[in-house]
């Protein structure tokens, strides 16, 4: 029993990511530098700093039945769309009844949910790990929003609350609701940054001289508005990175939000703030290039996620192709 309970306890400590790029690279050398035992599997070579961390660098994801004691966890960072389950095909070949594999990226919720049911056929635990907090959040501390049954994120509850700020983990119900809930999280945030970018667009054409970066400085303290998003544009309005890199005023995104507005379509839920805010974003890709309020949100954007300042076709690529399923209710015919 005691080797069990000893196996058991360093199983806790030791989890496998494959994805080593801007999240899943930052959530690695965030979780080794905590004194993890981390397998990473990537497409291309490893990045050397977390091989030189100490990171178990794997070929191919059939790596980690052996680099990992059972029970296993798997997280997984890779672009919503049909590479997911096609790792997590990979990915489940490798292990065995018992163990659990997460997806912390942008997944639709109902594809989380038949993921969620393919899996436990085969005796496996998945969860959908809606992950926030930008590059730094992964590096310094995240925050997660859990799905799946209890057994599966009781598996990894531990090791994302030692990943993420002080009560910066919540386990929001069974399986599709981390997916769901993070992607009601990313339709506020659409919201809040419209409204910011409009209100800094309003400073920009102010009829008389106006200390524009005094004003940002000073809703930084103390105002109801004082958030992260003002934070970042009070950067780059003053030059760090600065709002001028975002010339075409191009607002790239993956497109989940608009699976959140049609989503509410279907249920009948009114929201016409973020529907709104996903229109801003269409239209910031056939306006002129002096849209105060597009270049706005490219800075806020870049600042917490590193999002480009202009159009790219990997982003617009899983803006097509990141929803693997239907839109619409995985449990109705069970309902019927």
């Amino acid at each position: 029993m005691g080797g069990e309970q000893d196996q058991r306890g360093e199983a806790t400590r030791a989890f496998g990511i494959v994805g080593l790029g801007q999240m899943g690279g930052n959530i690695a050398r965030q979780a080794l530098a905590k004194g993890f035992r981390v397998a990473g599997q990537t497409r291309g070579d490893p990045p050397a700093d977390l091989v030189e961390a100490g990171m178990v660098a794997l070929r191919d994801p059939a790596g980690f039945r052996a680099a990992l004691d059972p029970p296993r966890l798997v997280l997984l960072w890779v672009p919503a769309g049909p590479v997911v389950d096609t790792v997590l095909e990979a990915v489940a070949a490798a292990l065995e009844p018992g163990d659990v594999i997460a997806d912390g990226g942008n997944s639709y919720w109902g594809d989380s949910i038949r993921r969620q049911a393919r899996l436990a056929e085969r005796g496996l635990g998945f969860v959908d790990l809606g992950t926030s907090g930008g590059l730094s959040g992964a590096r310094d501390g995240a925050c997660f929003m859990a799905g799946g049954e209890e057994a599966a994120v009781a598996r990894l509850e531990a090791i994302c609350r030692a990943l993420a700020v002080p009560g910066g983990f919540v386990h929001a119900g069974g399986p599709g609701t981390g997916h769901h809930v993070k992607l009601v999280h990313n339709g506020i945030e659409f919201g809040m940054l419209q409204a910011i970018a409009e209100g800094y667009a309003l400073l920009r054409h102010h009829d008389a001289p106006l200390d524009i970066q005094a004003t940002l400085e000073c809703w930084r303290h103390g105002s109801v508005i004082r958030s992260w998003l003002v934070d970042l544009l009070a950067q780059a309005h003053g030059g760090d990175p600065g709002l001028d890199r975002a010339e075409s005023g191009f607002v790239e995104d993956t497109g989940e939000v608009n699976w959140l507005v049609m989503d509410a379509i279907r249920k009948e839920v009114p929201v016409p703030v973020i529907a709104q805010s996903v229109m801003q974003l269409l239209a910031s890709r056939h306006a002129p290039r002096d849209r105060d309020d597009a270049r706005a949100i490219i800075a806020m954007r870049h600042g917490f996620g590193g999002h480009p300042h202009g159009p790219e076709d990997s982003i617009a690529r899983e803006r097509r192709v990141g929803r693997v399923g239907p839109l619409r209710d995985p449990n109705a015919d069970r309902r019927a």
